[in-house]
C-alpha cells in the first residue's frame, strides 16, 4: 500500500528523556515532509548518558512481530532506517527486516551505533562487531562517527585527524562492505574543527563539511544528523546536499544549545531550529516536492 508521503521504517530505541533516537528522528523527518513508522528496539526512562538507575524495556521479542504484522498488511516502506540496536539478536532481526522488504527496494541507512570518543558502548561485543557489518552489506547509506569508523576498520583512534586523504581511504574501505554512500561524521580535524567526510563510491567522488568544534558534547547529534542526511537523499536529492543540509541543521541545533547553557545530558535543543528545516523544505516544496 503506497502512499504520496514517503514512509520510513525507524528501528531505533525510545530514550523519553534526552533528546535522541526516535525522540528526535520523529519531528526532524516529519518537518521534511516524511512519516516515520516506529520499530523500537527498547523504551528507556531516559538515555544512558548522564542519568543514572534508568529504566529499561527491552522489545526484542516484539520486533518480529511488528514488522510481520507489517507485512500482512502489505505496508510499504521507502526507506528502513537502524540505529542503536543493544544485542546480537536485534541486529538479527534487523537483518531479516531488511531482507524481508527488499523486494520492494526501499532506501536502506543503516547508523552502526557502537560507540564514541574513541570507546565501543558497553553491550559492543567483538560478536556484536562482526555482526554489525553484516547490516553494512545490506545497506545504501551508512553514517558512522569516526569512533566507530576505527573500529569498523580495525584502525586506531587518534584523538587528532591532521590529513584527509587518510580519511578518503577509510571511506572506499568502509564501502567496500557494499554500501553506495558512505558519510564518517565527527573527525576531529586540527585545530577546533569538525570534519564530516562523505563519499559515493558510483562515481568515486568525495566531499568534506566543515564546522567549528566547542568544548561540549551533546547526545543524539549523531541521530539528528543521519535523519535529515537520509530524509534529503529519499526526496531525490544527492550526497553533498544531504550532507551540507545535516551539517547546517546540526550546527544551527548545537549552537542554540551552547548559548542557552542547558545541561548536557538533555541533548541539544533541536526544536529551536525545526523553524528553519520547515522553511527549507517549505521553500523548494514546488521542485518536484523535493529539496
Amino acid at each position: 500500500m503506497k502512499t504520496l508521503m514517503p514512509r520510513v521504517a525507524a528501528v531505533h530505541d525510545l530514550s523519553c528523556v534526552g533528546r535522541c533516537s526516535l525522540t528526535v528522528i520523529a519531528p526532524v523527518l516529519s518537518c521534511m515532509g516524511i512519516q516515520v513508522c516506529p520499530l523500537p528496539t527498547a523504551i528507556l526512562s531516559t538515555h544512558l548518558g548522564g542519568f543514572k538507575q534508568a529504566q529499561f524495556c527491552d522489545f526484542t521479542e516484539h520486533m518480529t512481530g511488528f514488522f510481520k504484522h507489517w507485512q500482512q498488511e502489505k505496508l510499504d516502506f521507502d526507506c528502513i532506517y537502524s540505529g542503536f540496536l543493544a544485542s546480537e539478536e536485534q541486529i538479527k532481526v534487523v537483518s531479516q527486516f531488511i531482507d524481508d522488504f527488499s523486494p520492494k527496494s526501499p532506501l536502506v541507512l543503516v547508523d552502526p551505533v557502537m560507540g564514541d570518543d574513541g570507546k565501543l558502548y558497553s553491550v559492543y561485543t567483538p560478536r556484536m562487531q562482526e555482526s554489525m557489518k553484516i547490516l553494512l552489506e545490506k545497506a545504501n547509506v551508512i553514517t558512522p562517527n569516526y569512533t566507530e569508523a576505527s573500529f569498523l576498520l580495525g584502525e586506531s583512534y587518534q584523538q587528532q585527524v591532521d590529513d584527509l586523504d587518510l580519511m578518503k581511504k577509510w571511506l572506499v574501505r568502509l564501502a567496500e562492505f557494499g554500501p553506495e554512500f558512505i558519510v564518517i561524521t565527527g573527525i576531529p580535524f586540527g585545530t577546533g574543527q569538525v570534519v564530516n567526510a562523505g563519499y559515493e563510491r558510483k562515481t568515486h567522488s568525495f566531499w568534506e563539511v566543515k564546522s567549528k568544534r566547542i568544548s561540549v558534547g551533546y547526545p543524539g547529534t549523531g541521530d539528528i544528523f543521519a535523519s535529515v542526511l537520509g530524509g534529503v537523499l529519499l526526496k531525490g536529492r544527492n550526497l553533498p546536499m544531504a550532507m551540507e543540509l545535516a551539517t547546517d541543521f546540526v550546527t544551527r541545533s548545537i549552537k542554540n544549545t551552547f548559548q542557552a547553557n542547558t545541561p548536557a545530558r538533555e541533548g541539544v535543543l533541536f526544536e529551536t531550529a525545526l523553524p528553519w528545516l520547515c522553511q527549507v523544505f517549505g521553500e523548494t516544496r514546488e521542485d518536484n516536492d523535493a529539496v
